[in-house]
């Protein structure tokens, strides 16, 4: 483990800079922001109780199973998530998340491709185009 030293140490480098990243900075003022609506808290529960409800009435054997009582939950459901999507501090979130999940792809994939002999001064991260034909894997 000593002989990995220098390795490690350069990665907890990579660490201290991530942080001070806008991408990161950015993903957790909207996080804190989001964790501290309320509203959108309160959204974000209702959306996980009703859920837990569908799961109980899905889960009944077909005869006791109320059909009805599902589609106005899951209608209900859908209704809730809308609300939850639509609140400006969740989509600042997700906006958020989606910039520094790309940062972090790109990281992870300089990092896995270097250490399958790839260039590390060339290599990157090339989004999927759901082609795999063109891929060499993910």
């Amino acid at each position: 483990m000593e002989n990995n030293k220098d390795i490690i140490e350069l990665v907890r480098e990579v660490g201290r800079q991530l942080q001070k990243e806008e991408a990161y900075i950015s993903y957790q003022m909207a996080k804190q922001a989001a964790d501290e609506d309320q509203e959108l808290q309160k959204l974000i529960n209702d959306f996980s109780n009703v859920r837990d409800e569908i799961d109980r009435e899905t889960s009944k054997d077909e005869k006791d199973r109320n059909n009805d009582q599902i589609r106005k939950l899951n209608e209900n459901m859908r209704k809730v998530y809308a609300k939850i999507m639509t609140n400006e501090r969740m989509i600042n979130y997700n906006d958020a998340k989606d910039e520094f999940d790309l940062l972090m792809a790109r990281i992870t994939a300089i990092i896995k491709q270097s250490s399958e002999g790839e260039d590390p001064d060339t290599t990157d991260y090339v989004s999927c185009s759901g082609n795999c034909g063109t891929c060499g894997g993910c």
